[in-house]
């Protein structure tokens, strides 16, 4: 039988969603206010969810405790109060919208969970848009 069991977390970040090889014109009319040279920030709320089997000998699917300390190691130290686009590596040449973010947190953690267990991360840029990725 499998269980899903789950962990949320918070982020703060600062973006620009703009491609350097479209003009002005064209960044506006696509990412409009996202495309502030300034950036802006967002108030990211993640849920990190791993499904698998309950072992028998300790009740879990995962610890919860290996579950968050993995979110700040390998997500809050890594996004937190950054300029995803100036301080995070991945995305100075990849933009940094919520569907990409989302993944990044993915890539970033899949490696320390079981293979035999499934990943999924969601993640809220605001309380009405989200993003939802499981590989």
């Amino acid at each position: 039988m499998k269980v899903k069991v789950s962990r949320k977390a918070h982020f703060n970040a600062a973006h620009r969603l703009y491609r350097k090889d479209w003009d002005d014109n064209k960044n506006n009319a696509v990412f409009g206010k996202c495309n502030n040279p300034n950036f802006h920030g967002h108030n990211y709320e993640l849920v990190v969810s791993v499904t698998g089997e309950i072992d028998p000998e300790t009740g879990f699917v995962i610890d919860m405790k290996i579950l968050k300390d993995l979110i700040k190691s390998e997500i809050e130290e890594a996004l937190d109060h950054k300029n995803l686009n100036v301080e995070v590596p991945e995305f100075r040449t990849l933009n940094p919208t919520a569907e990409n973010i989302v993944i990044f947190i993915y890539n970033k953690l899949r490696p320390h969970i079981d293979s035999n267990k499934e990943l999924e991360v969601i993640l809220f840029e605001t309380p009405r848009n989200f993003v939802t990725y499981n590989g």
